[in-house]
């Protein structure tokens, strides 16, 4: 399926059920200057609007191995993934990457570039990986995490990744390592239709 096909697009609806500003039941409808469909409230009269998350994490590379940490939690509890997680409130991406490797590996990183931006519009998120240097091969993983490990870049666990996200980064990370040059990348992809 094309990304640039509007039918690409078919957001999974996220909505509330009662107003959070004044508790009562929520409607859904087109707002007066809109074009979308959102949750209201008709008592105080409150738009609530349902926005992408991010998730931010990054690409740690310590010469010619990376970082995967193995899931503590659902969803692909066991599977094996580049440090990442949703982005908080009042940080920056880079913030957000740097504290989610911290959270999940302790790796002593130094942050390079953005490297992938990825839409995934069916389930409301977009992924943003930086490239990052490991300054050394000390790893604390922390309670998401079973295991934290630098792996050969030819023995990546290809069928035991958690997410295409990382799998779709970590495949041109190889391709752009090959040609020595590390350029940002921007990827939709519809987790409604297998690859």
């Amino acid at each position: 399926m094309n990304p640039s096909d509007p039918a690409f697009y078919h957001p999974a609806p996220r909505t509330q059920q009662y107003c959070s500003q004044c508790g009562h039941a929520l409607t859904r409808d087109i707002p007066p200057d809109d074009n979308r469909i959102r949750d209201l409230c008709t008592h105080c009269g409150a738009v609530h609007y349902q926005n992408p998350r991010n998730v931010v994490g990054v690409v740690p590379i310590l010469g010619d191995q990376v970082l995967l940490c193995r899931r503590a939690i659902e969803p692909r509890h066991g599977k094996w993934t580049l440090p990442a997680g949703f982005m908080e409130l009042g940080e920056t991406t880079e913030q957000g990457a740097a504290r989610e490797n911290q959270e999940e590996s302790g790796a002593r990183i130094r942050i390079e570039s953005l490297y992938t931006v990825i839409d995934v519009p069916s389930v409301n998120q977009v992924h943003l990986f930086y490239l990052a240097q490991a300054l050394d091969a000390h790893l604390a993983p922390g309670p998401e995490t079973l295991e934290a490990a630098f792996f050969d870049l030819d023995r990546i666990p290809w069928h035991d990744l958690a997410f295409r996200t990382v799998s779709t980064t970590l495949e041109h990370y190889l391709k752009d390592r090959e040609q020595g040059r590390f350029p940002t990348r921007h990827y939709a992809i519809d987790l409604r239709f297998p690859d």
